[in-house]
């Protein structure tokens, strides 16, 4: 049998060539900028200053909306995807927990984990109902402290 290879026990193996362009340019790492600004040093420099502003802008906004009203872990990770336009760190750091996302959703459709994760929130929201339901018999509709005296 031929198996492409001139080494014993080798099996040559076919490349997956479907979606090569989109998945060679998830793949590549470094710099998103034009090619006219990569040409000149002092341009390719300003340019990655800039989008570090930019990115900085967006992840401290997100940071602030994170204790207030607003899409604070949104906004952080659009941060951390504009610096992904330009740096490898925040490539990589954007490729890890894109990855650990959809383990997350994966594990989440799982029908086990699934099942129980409805046990348990039925579970929360008869025992949420119970202490209510004490809390209606003993005090009724008045909170239990008296506000009109103090």
């Amino acid at each position: 049998m031929n198996t492409g290879s001139n080494k014993p026990g080798e099996a040559a193996v076919a490349e997956d060539r479907t979606g090569t362009d989109e998945s060679e340019a998830e793949r590549a790492l470094g710099s998103r900028a034009p090619e006219f600004v990569k040409a000149r040093r002092a341009l390719h420099l300003s340019w990655q200053v800039g989008v570090f502003i930019v990115g900085l802008a967006v992840v401290v906004a997100g940071i602030i909306m994170l204790p207030l009203p607003g899409p604070g872990w949104v906004v952080i990770f659009g941060g951390m995807a504009i610096w992904a336009t330009e740096f490898v760190w925040a490539q990589l750091v954007l490729r890890w927990t894109k990855r650990k996302v959809t383990e997350a959703a994966q594990r989440a459709l799982d029908p086990k984990v699934r099942r129980r994760n409805i046990i348990l929130t039925a579970i929360g929201v008869v025992i949420i109902a119970v202490l209510a339901g004490i809390y209606l018999y003993k005090f009724g509709l008045q909170m239990p402290w008296k506000i009109e005296d103090q």
